[in-house]
């Protein structure tokens, strides 16, 4: 607890057996209230790991994707009473040691949502980003910072922290069961006007880590460009979106 917030985790997990272990041993426990874990019908001991570590599981008894997953991440985190919720990935690539950074920029009231980045900073490619996503990473970013009129350093860290409020707020059950969930929510919270935040952090790409191959990661680039113009066509009340509903009167 922070501020008299409570703080859940949540960890959207898919064959992360090897790295569980590892991710969690450097949560600041005594911060954090609860950690959630939703195993995506993984086909290696995850779920194992996570009861042996203590961890409230939950287990999809089919695989949903990864958006799917956040979605009952989400869910749950709000059903326990969280008043923030940090996404981690348990695959080890961010690092759990600045939870506390993360959650104090919400906790204290000065942001609604937290990116942790990894391009601000020069920890991208030294991490072992491939070259070709990080370009992609730098391109699709000055794409949307246009249409929404935002600025961030990137909008697809896998390390994010969001306010009750916001996750009461944006329609997250309407979004995609694939990656591109990661886009749509951080534009609905744009288009909602919530404060988003930003610190570097630094990454690490291994063979146990988790990594979409160059085709995913092409359909998820589409995915976020169609996120991107559909949300402008809303914005500019040319064509209504159900990922961004007109906000409510007053």
């Amino acid at each position: 607890m922070l501020n008299q917030k409570k703080i859940v985790v949540v960890l959207p997990a898919y064959n992360a057996g090897k790295t569980l272990e590892r991710t969690c041993s450097e949560i600041p426990y005594p911060l954090v209230d609860e950690v959630i874990l939703v195993d995506d019908a993984s086909g290696d001991d995850t779920v194992a790991v996570g009861k042996r570590l203590g961890l409230k599981t939950f287990v999809h008894p089919q695989n949903r994707g990864y958006g799917g997953n956040q979605k009952t991440c989400y869910s749950h985190a709000l059903e326990s009473g969280a008043d923030i919720v940090v996404m981690l990935h348990p695959d080890y690539q961010y690092s759990p040691k600045l939870l506390t950074a993360v959650a104090a920029m919400i906790a204290y009231e000065e942001f609604d949502v937290v990116m942790a980045s990894r391009i601000l900073g020069i920890g991208a490619l030294a991490g072992g980003m491939p070259l070709y996503k990080y370009v992609a990473n730098r391109a699709l970013t000055f794409v949307e910072n246009i249409l929404l009129n935002y600025k961030l350093s990137e909008y697809h860290s896998g390390y994010r922290a969001f306010s009750r409020k916001v996750l009461e707020t944006v329609p997250f059950l309407r979004n995609s069961d694939d990656f591109v969930f990661d886009n749509q929510i951080i534009a609905q919270a744009v288009w909602y006007g919530f404060r988003i935040g930003e610190l570097t952090c630094p990454t690490k790409y291994f063979p146990e880590a988790s990594s979409i191959n160059f085709s995913r990661s092409v359909k998820y680039g589409l995915g976020v460009l169609e996120t991107a113009i559909r949300y402008r066509l809303a914005r500019w009340n040319i064509r209504r979106c159900p990922l961004f509903p007109p906000p409510p009167q007053g």
